[in-house]
């Protein structure tokens, strides 16, 4: 199942894809039940937006061990967090911006999961009644600043400008989460291409980690990870993030108005 959230004049819905062409609407927000309105919304009609509405955003580095190993970074022995701002966010077709103090601006595709249920200490083994869906990501980082930062031990303004967390297009529920690939096109160029059974930590494990300190809530997003080949972006690029099952992400890159 394929759930968008999307606007619709002034309005917004989410809605379940019944065609390629038409959305079935739903009431209210899709983890309170997928309670359908009977209404109908025509793609050509409305616009994808970003899938939860400035969601907390969990990050986890080095989690692919080739993208360990291209880093020089040797392989974790847990999880390496950090926190994105909700400001983050946005969603398909919405511009990244390369900030004014970028100098090397990077994209990384990832497999998000949104969090659907809540809970604290949940085990690796329930973890899944917990996940909603899956979705796109592109954890943007400014390089310098990001190595600057982690020099100091802390990890925040490097991947933290708004606009560096697209997510989108859309939810996708019943995918087994242990064997997808991704991928990565810039100008339609591949960068990146891998699959998910390469994670480190995988999905089910990641829940259980953030959640023996941090209760989830709905809406929640965890982004878990970027394989190898990350690369710059430049003024005018448009990036690409593609999962199987899912869709793809599509974004361009826009300069910082002064």
């Amino acid at each position: 199942m394929l759930i968008a959230r999307y606007a619709l004049g002034s309005e917004i819905h989410y809605g379940i894809q019944e065609s390629p062409t038409t959305w079935r609407r739903l009431r209210g927000l899709p983890f309170e039940g997928l309670e359908e309105t009977g209404v109908i919304d025509e793609s050509r009609q409305l616009r994808l937006l970003c899938p939860i509405e400035r969601p907390r955003i969990f990050g986890v580095g080095f989690n692919y061990a080739a993208h360990a190993k291209e880093t020089g970074h040797p392989l974790p022995s847990r999880p390496a967090m950090f926190m994105k701002p909700d400001g983050c966010a946005i969603g398909p077709d919405e511009a990244i911006v390369y900030p004014l103090e970028g100098t090397r601006v990077d994209f990384e595709c990832e497999l998000a999961v949104v969090i659907g249920k809540p809970g604290r200490r949940i085990s690796v083994d329930a973890a899944h009644q917990h996940i909603f869906g899956l979705t796109c990501a592109n954890d943007i980082s400014e390089r310098p600043i990001q190595f600057s930062e982690m020099e100091s031990g802390c990890l925040l303004i490097g991947k933290g400008f708004d606009t560096f967390c697209p997510l989108g297009p859309v939810i996708a529920t019943g995918l087994n989460h242990r064997q997808l690939k991704l991928s990565t096109r810039v100008n339609g160029q591949v960068r990146q291409s891998s699959n998910t059974s390469d994670l480190i930590f995988g999905v089910d494990e990641l829940v259980s980690y953030v959640s023996q300190a941090i209760t989830l809530r709905p809406g929640d997003v965890i982004i878990t990870g970027t394989p190898e080949g990350i690369g710059p972006l430049s003024i005018g690029d448009t990036v690409e993030v593609e999962i199987e099952g899912i869709g793809i992400l599509r974004n361009p890159v826009i300069a910082e108005s002064r």
